[in-house]
């Protein structure tokens, strides 16, 4: 493969201005030093020449300035209800390749209403919900209690507190309001899911069928590593809420924890499920990503109902790569992947679709 000049765009942490009246988890979706740092490291090691770019206000200049040959992008954006399609818009007006979804799609994963209603219209389970605008908005009546609150377009578990779960009337206005004039955005409103909690990694892209390999841009002819349609799935991520400090939710500060400290929520991987559930989970992720329009890597979360049944709850499409306590780093671990195939892979599935491999 030919070296390439590979320009790595995030959003550090410490680079991140927040104003006075930011949520106290204003800055957990942004990345730590350590993860530009692994991820320039992976890409160092197939020959290529990485080089960081902050993703904020000088990114058009910086862009036209290095030209790289493609964008290993990670940046979460800085403002504004679709901020993850930021740098991907930017990145197709000037026409440079990069890692990871699309513009449209980034902007419809982030609010996640509108990610639901596609899942939902696509057959694939997904709990109900209601999204209030406004505090006195009438419960819908198929909602009953107890009910989970959080905010309709963050990630990283922002937003989410143990007062998310709410058992009563009083309880639900109470945090819709917190939701509302904390985040200035709508709160979503769902059933409180009583089951286990996982996760499940996955890279790839849709396979095409009926075309030869030569003509799919999109498809990366590699070895058995992909599976017949397309993608490659690390074991199912348990998580467990009834360990570390916070209980009963994943939330920002959970996720904050090494994952060996004593804090820390319960990282069971691979889960201990039986294996025909486990290849049910997968086969929803995949079905998830597709109706998303996906590309390359994304991680998708599932929560069980009192019956047990797995329900979709979301999906990152910029899942964290933190060498150290990312969930999707974590799986690919123990699915025998080390990080730096993980980073390899992601970046040769973006040159394969852009007919660079």
């Amino acid at each position: 493969m030919a070296k390439l000049r590979v320009a790595v765009l995030a959003n550090r942490k410490y680079a991140v201005r927040v104003g006075p009246d930011a949520p106290p988890d204003a800055l957990a979706e942004y990345d730590a030093e350590e993860t530009v740092l692994g991820i320039q490291e992976a890409l160092r090691g197939y020959g290529h020449e990485p080089f960081f770019l902050e993703a904020d206000e000088t990114l058009l200049d910086t862009i036209r300035e290095t030209r790289p040959d493609i964008c290993f992008n990670i940046a979460e954006g800085l403002r504004g209800d679709a901020r993850e399609s930021h740098v991907p818009a930017l990145l197709e007006m000037l026409g440079v390749p990069y890692t990871g979804s699309k513009v449209l799609t980034h902007a419809v994963s982030l609010d996640k209403a509108a990610t639901k209603q596609i899942w939902r219209d696509a057959g694939l389970p997904t709990a109900p919900f209601q999204l209030f605008r406004h505090v006195d908005v009438a419960l819908d009546a198929q909602l009953a209690f107890p009910l989970f609150v959080k905010p309709v377009r963050e990630g990283s578990g922002m937003g989410i507190t143990p007062q998310s779960i709410v058992h009563d009337e009083a309880a639900l206005r109470e945090q819709v309001r917190w939701v509302i004039y904390t985040y200035r955005q709508p709160a979503l409103v769902e059933p409180y899911l009583p089951g286990r909690e996982f996760t499940i990694g996955i890279v790839g892209n849709t396979h095409l069928p009926g075309q030869p390999l030569r003509q799919l841009p999109r498809q990366l002819p590699r070895s058995d590593f992909y599976n017949a349609r397309g993608f490659h799935l690390f074991p199912a991520l348990e998580l467990d809420t009834s360990k570390g400090v916070v209980k009963g939710v994943y939330n920002a500060q959970a996720k904050s924890y090494a994952i060996t400290a004593a804090e820390a929520p319960g990282y069971l991987c691979p889960a201990d499920i039986p294996p025909a559930f486990e290849a049910e989970l997968q086969v929803l992720s995949m079905a998830a990503f597709e109706a998303l329009d996906v590309l390359d890597v994304g991680r998708v979360d599932f929560r069980l109902g009192a019956e047990g049944r797995p329900y979709l709850m979301e999906i990152n499409t910029l899942p964290g790569l933190n060498p150290s306590l990312s969930d999707i780093v974590i799986a690919a671990r123990a699915g025998d992947v080390p990080y730096e195939r993980l980073i390899g892979e992601i970046l040769n599935l973006a040159l394969a679709r852009y007919g660079l491999l």
